[in-house]
């Protein structure tokens, strides 16, 4: 399951934030802008917000995550970033919103003023119903249910299609060879654009000065040109890098092209290639290929949800596919690209889908299918026998000895006995400090070496000068010494307080005469 977690932009929202997110977008040139949308179909950005592309309305960065009033409820299909940043996106009734950096006319509206809030593009867009948008550094195209591709915004190379290179202020058909073609797939480098025909043709026009269109040159095009080479090849989908373009064929194989100085083509050197080539991925079928114009790093999944990394990963150059432990392409731009964005909206599961861990942690203490109760203090937890004989030992034992659906315990309170068993079922414990005494004595009888340790690290996280003879003592008690160096430490540099407290008057005899030696020893009564 994608977790948007792994993007530090959204590491200080609160985890209940965060399980509403169903989409999620971070950009920027230090990958500190964010958008996202909730499961309630709400739009939130946070972030530095340079040239207001958060689209809040102003130019105020914030840490706390503000909603985009505007586009709650419009369902985003579609969305691309450019460099200024600009944002773009395509909503489920084709419509087409921008907003951010608008020097190059990149917004489509005409003019060259930053647009802070999210705003139609309408010229010539109107009729149209546009499936799905892409970016360049400061170039807009966006595709239509009909199979069209326009363009707009910032055209030095070419890149608008347009056969000039003037910038283009509103969104204009991309026609000349792609006049009566269909076009399902588009992508963006930072200069140049590639279009996937419903035939399985590809087209690119822009920069090509690293023969990122792949024509097996490097001059510019100001119109669309079809990669000859790929005759008889059949691309289902494209993208691009910062320089460099991969295309995935029907057949799960993957060509890559253009600029090579970190391997992003996977070629296994560092030569540019000005015509498609060949990966040899030595794996099965591909099944997506990942490339985003704000890096060098390149990505590919196969057909039984293996991730293969390539090109800039944290700096390095990875000169041929590398097996990685992620299960989506999303995770190697979260982790390796350089600014760490992502390559494409995510789209986060729903709830239809639990993990083992979510799927345990939901029936703990739910008497629905469980086999086995406990009985403590007149109270009934519900659990099931076979997680406890996996997970804890001396249950195993007491299981296989007996049958009883029923088990009465006496040693432990509830609220002890409780934890211990959420614990199997959840690797955690949930306890104040005072209460997992009680936990940690529990832990070393039944000799629960992890629960021991976990109980200890909350009782440190919780001690206190009206705790820390409590604490001390209950650590002397179950040999904790790890434990008990640290309360003693503690009661030390706490003097005056602790022995003013009322547990200090209370203190066992023999454990106070132990405490007043060994803090002498450690210098608490020098003048």
């Amino acid at each position: 399951m994608l977790d948007v977690g792994k993007w530090p932009v959204f590491a200080l929202l609160p985890p209940e934030e965060l399980r509403l997110i169903r989409q999620a977008c971070v950009f920027g040139s230090a990958a500190n802008e964010a958008l996202y949308v909730t499961v309630n179909d709400e739009v939130f950005a946070l972030g530095t917000n340079c040239s207001g592309c958060l689209g809040l309305g102003d130019l105020q960065s914030t840490i706390e995550p503000r909603r985009i009033d505007v586009l709650c409820g419009k369902k985003i299909v579609s969305l691309s970033y450019g460099t200024g940043p600009h944002v773009v996106i395509a909503t489920s009734d084709g419509e087409v919103f921008a907003w951010g950096h608008n020097g190059y006319s990149q917004l489509g509206n005409g003019t060259t003023n930053h647009g802070l809030t999210p705003a139609l593009v309408s010229t010539n867009l109107l009729s149209k119903r546009v499936t799905e948008v892409a970016c360049g550094s400061h170039h807009t195209i966006a595709l239509t249910t009909d199979g069209e591709v326009y363009a707009w915004g910032y055209n030095n190379s070419g890149q608008v299609g347009s056969g000039s290179t003037a910038n283009q202020p509103t969104p204009r058909r991309v026609s000349s060879c792609l006049q009566n073609k269909v076009v399902v797939n588009i992508a963006c480098g930072q200069l140049c654009s590639m279009a996937v025909l419903d035939n399985g043709e590809i087209y690119g026009w822009g920069y090509n000065c690293n023969g990122q269109l792949g024509l097996g040159n490097n001059g510019n095009q100001q119109t669309p040109c079809r990669i000859a080479a790929l005759q008889g090849v059949n691309i289902v989908q494209v993208s691009c890098g910062y320089a460099h373009t991969l295309a995935l064929t029907d057949e799960g194989f993957v060509y890559a092209w253009g600029a090579n100085s970190y391997g992003q083509l996977g070629t296994g050197n560092k030569s540019n290639q000005a015509l498609p080539t060949l990966i040899n991925t030595d794996k099965e079928r591909m099944v997506e290929v990942a490339a985003c114009h704000t890096s060098h790093t390149s990505a590919a999944k196969t057909q039984s949800g293996q991730v293969l990394m390539w090109g800039q990963c944290r700096g390095q150059a990875v000169a041929s596919p590398h097996l990685t432990h992620f299960s989506s392409t999303d995770d190697v731009f979260a982790c390796f690209a350089t600014p760490a964005v992502t390559w494409h909206l995510l789209s986060v599961d729903g709830d239809d889908y639990l993990t083992v861990a979510q799927s345990l942690k939901k029936e703990f203490d739910s008497p629905e299918i469980s086999d086995l109760k406990f009985l403590v203090d007149g109270k009934c937890i519900h659990v099931h026998k076979a997680l406890l004989k996996i997970r804890c030992e001396h249950f195993r034992a007491l299981l296989n000895e007996t049958d009883d659906d029923t088990i009465e315990i006496h040693q432990f309170s509830y609220l002890v006995y409780r934890a211990f068993l959420e614990y199997l079922y959840t690797d955690t414990i949930n306890l104040p400090p005072e209460d997992a005494i009680g936990l940690l004595d529990l832990a070393t009888f039944y000799s629960e070496t992890r629960l021991k340790r976990l109980c200890q690290e909350t009782i440190k996280r919780g001690i206190s000068e009206e705790n820390a003879i409590t604490l001390l003592s209950a650590a002397v008690k179950y040999e904790a010494r790890d434990l008990e160096e640290f309360c003693f430490k503690f009661c030390v540099n706490h003097l005056t307080a602790v022995t003013q407290t009322q547990a200090f008057a209370d203190m066992d005899h023999d454990l106070l005469k132990n405490f007043i030696s060994k803090a002498s020893r450690y210098g608490a009564f020098k003048n």
